[in-house]
């Protein structure tokens, strides 16, 4: 197996990140995860590797986390992502896919129904209702994605987001 390289660069106190995240639904729930560590969740996914696909690298995720076979659909937004964490400035360039979750895997609302760990970060997983005011309450980032989860856009979107703010978009 040949050595496995993650998309990330640093210079200095900044960093530059390259994401993909998948949106699995299933009975109007949404799920999500976190680093036990972490007070904030987010939509589950990870780094891409030089030479992958971005589905690629969304499947390949979702095996090492939930171990399972994902289906990855239609790309909802392409994200700029600009934010301040664990004292550093990042720039996250950030895709998020709509993705299938084979039924076998667990569906028990509101509880915590998966766990792995990753590499130095215990994470657990667990379905939330999809709908604007469950992912505000949970402070799921990037924000604008609560504003959007109950109507997702038709065709792929381009936002950039600063620090919780909208800048600009196509």
């Amino acid at each position: 197996m040949s050595k496995r390289t993650l998309i990330r660069l640093t210079a200095g106190a900044e960093r530059f990140n390259y994401r993909i995240a998948g949106l699995g639904f299933r009975d109007g729930h949404v799920l999500v995860h976190r680093a036990v560590h972490e007070p904030f969740w987010t939509f589950p996914g990870g780094r891409a590797e030089i030479g992958e696909t971005s589905e690629e690298t969304l499947k390949r995720e979702m095996v090492e986390e939930l171990g399972v076979d994902v289906g990855v659909s239609r790309l909802l937004w392409i994200v700029e992502n600009f934010f301040r964490y664990e004292q550093r400035d990042w720039h996250e360039l950030g895709l998020y896919y709509l993705m299938d979750i084979p039924p076998e895997f667990p569906f028990q609302p509101g509880e915590i129904i998966h766990r792995v760990e990753d590499g130095d970060n215990h994470l657990e997983f667990k379905w939330v209702l999809a709908t604007r005011r469950a992912l505000t309450d949970l402070d799921i980032p990037p924000y604008f994605i609560a504003d959007e989860i109950e109507n997702l856009p038709a065709a792929p979107r381009h936002l950039v987001w600063r620090d919780g703010n909208l800048d600009d978009e196509d």
